[in-house]
């Protein structure tokens, strides 16, 4: 079987992070969870992405291309194999002509049958949510309303009474 991590000194880029394998790797891992898992090849490009940060993986419908998230070798093999599955169920449906969006019969089946990952994991250490840095204030009943991003007060209205509100950034 192949080991995915472990990778030839000759294989690794410039830029070599822990535990992490080359594209190439990738490429031929997912060419074998292919034939293994689905009967059938995967004829186009994976590879990896940095810049993913709330994902683990993407599916490109125009030229048939799977980018993964390197973040998540961290997270361990298992996941990265429901992370490659997952794509692969977008990948083989589409090339099939079927539906391969996330709420489609066809997809939640062929996931299910597979073994792949309907959402990635939090990965450990990164948190995904913003911290809550905005209250609105209902000037009519005192309520606080707490947000994370910030928003226009003239365009809402509290919710408890309909009165006006005012925003105040936290500290």
């Amino acid at each position: 079987m192949y080991d995915p991590l472990h990778v030839s000194r000759r294989e690794e880029g410039p830029v070599s992070r822990k535990r992490e394998i080359s594209d190439a790797a990738l490429q031929r891992w997912v060419e074998e969870i292919s034939e293994r898992d689905f009967g059938k090849p995967f004829r186009h490009t994976a590879r990896y992405n940095h810049r993913l940060r709330t994902t683990g993986g993407r599916y490109f419908p125009r030229d048939h291309r799977i980018e993964i998230n390197p973040a998540y070798l961290e997270a361990g093999e298992e996941t990265m194999l429901g992370i490659i599955r997952h794509e692969l169920c977008h990948y083989h449906l589409h090339l099939e002509g079927k539906d391969y969006r996330h709420r489609s019969p066809e997809f939640r089946r062929l996931l299910a049958q597979v073994g792949g990952l309907r959402y990635a994991p939090p990965l450990p250490g990164r948190s995904r949510s913003l911290p809550v840095r905005y209250a609105l204030i209902c000037l009519r009943c005192g309520r606080t309303h707490l947000r994370k991003r910030k928003m226009d007060p003239r365009r809402y209205r509290c919710g408890a009474c309909g009165g006006h509100l005012a925003l105040r950034r936290l500290k």
